[in-house]
């Protein structure tokens, strides 16, 4: 059976997850790619398609940035107009973005099935909009495609209606497809003026370190107290921010700050790192599969084994525990494997079809929702 499906995708860590799993599913099945717009600018949406091969989206419904509510209706509105359109026998989803839950919504009160790719994930943290996205997304889908068993255990132990399925996480496959592309030594790093293993990449993006100037002057703080050059590649918002708090000439003269890089770009910046200090979920994952120690400036994660295995360290916004981390050159223990072995992209499409293929219509289908 040929299963029709609707991708949605909307902001820059979508479209490193999706591209493998699309190029598996184009293989036998029937893809149409939507692009809402989330991420809308040519640094953090239109490289990545280029980059990585991913097909041109079918919808770009050109969304762009927002607060949550109107943002997240109008995608739905939009998402709405296509599903019928494009009438899909499922809907597939990535991560815990808005244009994740629009998505999800849009699905749950049509025809299409909702099959969720990293679902189970928690942070514990209520008050992030990634966290009331990720488990309302959980509890509106059939299919739940988990990267690690634990992730499965929290579903089941939510009493969510899908079914649940492990299948590893298919950023590690993203990023096997093109670690040598990046990490080829014939290309010079892309900032100038840094050697390998003598400098600290930093990403700052999360509302909650960019919208409190005490929180982010904090940050600042503790990036700046490191002996070696601190590269930070600016986000959009994290710019803004910097300029509205009065803080951006302070950060130029004790940082590197550079553009946003494409993804083959960012990677090799993150290998040859001495360590990275993030708040990005990707990120953190992306820093395990390539060897680089993390310290993540936030509370809580919700890549919770990576902390457990001693590679990454939780600092929050504290300038003192940033420097510490940064600068703690305790060996690291040894890495285990914890989100499968780089072929989460075909046992997700695995699991697409022994849900959809079972020879069951999608009415029914939607009459079991």
């Amino acid at each position: 059976m040929t299963v029709r499906v609707c991708s949605v995708v909307g902001a820059r860590p979508q479209f490193v997850k999706a591209f493998p799993v699309s190029r598996r599913l184009r293989e036998a099945h029937e893809e149409v790619l939507i692009h809402t717009g989330q991420h809308y600018d040519e640094a953090l949406s239109g490289v990545f398609f280029e980059e990585l091969d991913i097909p041109e989206p079918d919808y770009n419904l050109g969304v762009g940035s927002g607060d949550h509510a109107p943002q997240t209706a109008e995608m739905m509105r939009l998402l709405d107009e296509v599903i019928a359109e494009e009438a899909p026998d499922v809907v597939l989803v990535y991560g815990d973005t808005n244009s994740t839950l629009a998505a999800a919504l849009v699905a749950a009160k049509r025809e299409p099935a909702l099959a969720h790719v990293e679902a189970g994930l928690r942070s514990g943290k209520w008050s992030m909009p990634e966290e009331v996205n990720r488990v309302l997304t959980d509890h509106c889908s059939d299919l739940l495609l988990t990267p690690a068993a634990n992730a499965a255990e929290t579903l089941r132990g939510d009493n969510v209606r899908g079914e649940v399925v492990v299948t590893g996480d298919v950023m590690y496959d993203a990023v096997l497809a093109v670690r040598d592309r990046a990490l080829d030594e014939s290309t010079p790093l892309p900032v100038s003026g840094i050697r390998p293993d003598e400098y600290v990449l930093a990403t700052v993006h999360r509302a909650a370190n960019t919208d409190d100037p005490d929180r982010l002057a904090a940050i600042l703080d503790g990036l700046a107290a490191v002996d070696d050059p601190v590269v930070l590649p600016l986000h959009p918002r994290t710019e803004a921010a910097l300029h509205e708090h009065g803080l951006y000439d302070d950060a130029a003269e004790r940082l590197r700050l550079v553009d946003p890089v494409g993804y083959v770009a960012f990677l090799r910046l993150l290998a040859d790192a001495s360590k990275v200090a993030t708040d990005s979920g990707g990120v953190q994952k992306e820093a395990f599969y390539l060897d680089t120690p993390c310290v993540t400036l936030r509370e809580e994660t919700e890549w919770v084994e990576t902390v457990e295995a001693g590679w990454n360290v939780l600092v929050g916004g504290d300038a003192d525990r940033i420097a510490a981390a940064l600068t703690d050159r305790s060996p690291l223990p040894p890495k285990p494997e914890l989100y499968g072995g780089g072929d989460a992209a075909g046992r997700t499409v695995d699991a697409l079809e022994s849900v959809l293929g079972d020879g069951s219509s999608v009415a029914e289908r939607a009459a079991e929702k």
